[in-house]
């Protein structure tokens, strides 16, 4: 079982860039200030976490701000003015072989050797081990931040930091338990049963440290209602500050053309908890009487896993083309050519491929999943969690009306604009950081 920090444990991992010790911070009635994101692992092409860590910086940047941000691996793309201090683990998600990954230098060190050895036994030790870092290069560096902001670590080193009198705040995006109870609920194999239960292991540490943080905050009414019974808190400690979308960045772009009936999904293949199964069986359903649809994801299939035993079941794999690693650039440009974009998440925390769709101008299908109301609201087409028929049906729909399909997209991007974007997320977020310094 995971444990606290003791007080003299320091893992002995170097810490990259040979940061200086920080100045002093400024103090706390000034407009601007001096923040710190945290993030265990940032890049955004593994994930939503990732994608917050950069476009918060960067609007916060833009606020104003000075903003840094200490990440594990693997590390974030960031904004030119926003300064990145590397907290280094040993990246095994990386690595060939997880085994022979080890080297003699990690056996000095707890940290490295837990890590290593926590994923050779089916674990996700990443969260923990980014708290060890962190409080060891606060040890040694002694920065002065005015706010510390975490990006769903919820480490033991987040309990140090806050005792130690670190004005400080944690974003939870959802709680992982539902991934917990979706991934459980997909599978009768107890052995795979017991190997997804060992994975969750680190939900221990993050029930402790959540119900000792003074402040949280999460991007959805949904969320907050979902956090605060999984990890049995008062709603009324959490704070909704809502997720931005750069509108700048995903925007229509009316030179490019769409193409017909392609649709368009983000979504990890192989989670339960994204749905990509019941918009594959839509799919399936619709080429009866669309034989020229295809599908575009966003997202990595396992060559082994259940959506690739789906796709041949279904004999659909002509229709489909998997994308991952590309430039922001090229996403808007995919959700550009797309006819419509389907969301079609058991759960989502936000739904960032919903809101960024919209921005673009494309009519979207949603699950009405999570707090994907919140966003799409009556702006798209919502249709019931794990149901293909309704989501054949919605996109048959705007299929047969374009004219209701261009509507929506109009309408989609102007409610990005209102409710969603990141310079409104951001100002909400920095009126939560003041409230924060004056009553830690």
């Amino acid at each position: 079982m995971l444990q606290p920090l003791d007080s003299q444990a320091a893992p002995n991992t170097a810490v990259t860039d040979g940061i200086a010790a920080l100045p002093t911070a400024a103090p706390v009635n000034q407009t601007k200030l001096k923040i710190c994101l945290l993030g265990y692992r940032s890049n955004p092409y593994s994930g939503g976490q990732g994608i917050y860590i950069r476009y918060l910086s960067k609007a916060l940047l833009q606020a104003g701000h000075q903003v840094d941000v200490i990440s594990g691996e693997p590390y974030p793309l960031l904004d030119p003015g926003v300064r990145l201090i590397k907290l280094p683990g040993l990246n095994l998600y990386e690595a060939d072989n997880h085994v022979t990954a080890l080297r003699l230098r990690h056996l000095r060190s707890f940290t490295d050797f837990f890590e290593w050895f926590s994923m050779l036994t089916g674990g996700f030790p990443e969260p923990y081990t980014f708290g060890r870092r962190l409080v060891k290069y606060f040890r040694q560096h002694k920065p002065a931040y005015d706010i510390v902001h975490d990006n769903q670590s919820l480490c033991y080193g987040l309990l140090h930091l806050q005792n130690a009198g670190t004005a400080l705040v944690a974003t939870i995006h959802h709680p992982i338990t539902s991934d917990l109870a979706i991934a459980l609920a997909n599978t009768d194999d107890w052995k795979l049963r017991l190997l997804i239960k060992r994975w969750h292991g680190f939900l221990g540490m993050q029930k402790k440290v959540v119900a000792r943080l003074k402040h949280i905050v999460t991007v959805s009414e949904q969320s907050r209602q979902d956090i605060a019974s999984a990890f049995n808190i008062d709603a009324a400690a959490i704070e909704v500050v809502h997720n931005g979308i750069d509108t700048e960045v995903f925007r229509p772009q009316p030179d490019t053309p769409r193409v017909p009936f392609r649709i368009m999904a983000t979504a990890s293949a192989d989670q339960p908890l994204k749905g990509l199964q019941y918009l594959l069986r839509a799919i399936a359903l619709l080429a009866v009487d669309y034989p020229a649809i295809h599908l575009v994801v966003l997202g990595k299939i396992n060559a082994n896993g259940e959506s690739q035993k789906l796709i041949n079941n279904l004999a659909i794999g002509s229709r489909l083309e998997f994308v991952s690693g590309i430039s922001t650039e090229a996403l808007v440009t995919l959700y550009a050519e797309a006819s419509v974009v389907v969301v079609p998440s058991v759960y989502e925390g936000f739904g960032l491929p919903a809101g960024e769709a919209m921005a673009c101008g494309v009519a979207v299908v949603s699950t009405n999943g999570g707090a994907l109301p919140e966003v799409v609201g009556d702006d798209g087409i919502l249709v019931p969690v794990r149901n293909a028929q309704a989501i054949a049906d919605a996109i048959k729909d705007l299929l047969d009306n374009p004219a209701k399909a261009l509507e929506l997209g109009l309408r989609g991007r102007q409610r990005i604009l209102r409710l969603f974007s990141w310079t409104v997320a951001a100002a909400s977020m920095t009126d939560t950081y003041h409230r924060i310094i004056r009553n830690p």
